[in-house]
């Protein structure tokens, strides 16, 4: 639809706000000057701006006389049309003020389904209970997500770091046990050092075959081997659970079963070689919206330190 008035190449001379603002004050009060000195404008600046304004409507909005200006026929469509567009950017400019003020809007989240189905999802009715602003957007993968090109908000993750451009906070440790059943260590023997796990059917996540551990000599790397070997960890726990095999588990993961007795740790007396964590992964830390940190917050405490799941104690093999 063809404009009202000539408005010349928006795309190459964009609208400045303030001079938008300084011709409706102007036109308001018939006067240059005075709306000038509202803005903190000398009468000469102010009055450049509004003939800057003009060059780039390609219009004349106002007609200036020694004494007094009045407003075009252009200039009175013109400013129908900018005090809408004022109302809107202090509409704009206010939303962003609730949105730092308080958490609001939508949080994609993203995190490990095992780790989001066990310790996560049961706690966002409440987080969306306490902040009534936010909906959540849950995506439980296990593939490792590009934030960024995804729109994610906020990624859990567990393990070492790779990306270092991304900000990272810990949200709890991340304990991790050899285990297996009291039953598979009756009919296969409990092994007394790491090395002895070369005679044992191990259960593999993905390419995870190499254990380290930490020995009163160093560090030693032991090549486990078996006939399960999945990417899922829950199928590890399903397999450690049903008496096949040893295997390394998150304590998050097995900590029922290891308070009932169904699992038992193994070689507690040589800790892993890595350490890790479980940790909040956001994308930048200029500008995080409260959304993000309240959850980042809330799961934190939720959690607590040391996390709760690891508040009673093992059940251990000796």
């Amino acid at each position: 639809m063809a404009s009202e008035f000539p408005v010349g190449d928006l795309s190459r001379d964009r609208l400045d706000l303030l001079d938008v603002a300084l011709f409706v004050r102007a036109a308001a009060l018939a006067n240059v000057s005075s709306a000038g000195r509202e803005f903190g404008l000398s009468a000469a600046a102010a009055s450049a701006r509004l003939a800057g304004l003009e060059r780039t409507l390609g219009a004349r909005l106002l007609h200036r006389t020694t004494r007094r200006i009045s407003v075009t026929q252009e200039g009175e469509v013109f400013a129908q049309h900018a005090r809408q567009l004022l109302d809107s950017a202090e509409a704009a400019r206010a939303s962003v003020g609730r949105a730092l003020a308080e958490p609001f809007g939508r949080l994609r989240v993203t995190m490990p389904s095992s780790l989001g189905r066990q310790h996560v999802s049961p706690l966002i009715p409440a987080f969306l209970r306490q902040y009534p602003g936010v909906s959540v957007d849950l995506r439980l993968t296990d593939q490792v997500v590009d934030l960024v090109d995804a729109g994610i908000d906020l990624a859990i993750r567990i393990g070492a770091l790779k990306d270092s451009t991304l900000v990272a906070r810990k949200l709890a440790s991340n304990r991790r046990v050899l285990c297996a059943s009291p039953a598979y260590l009756e009919a296969h023997g409990t092994p007394r050092h790491p090395a002895d796990l070369a005679q044992h059917e191990c259960v593999i996540l993905a390419d995870q075959r190499d254990w380290g551990f930490v020995t009163p000599t160093g560090v030693i790397d032991v090549r486990v081997s078996g006939r399960l070997v999945t990417d899922n960890g829950e199928v590890i726990r399903d397999a450690l659970a049903a008496g096949f095999g040893i295997g390394l588990k998150s304590t998050w993961s097995v900590a029922p079963l290891l308070h009932s007795g169904e699992l038992v740790t193994v070689l507690d007396d040589y800790p892993l070689a890595e350490t890790v964590a479980i940790w909040a992964v956001y994308p930048s830390r200029v500008f995080v919206p409260p959304k993000t940190l309240a959850l980042v917050d809330f799961l934190a405490a939720q959690f607590g330190e040391p996390p709760y799941w690891d508040a009673e104690p093992a059940r251990v093999m000796r």
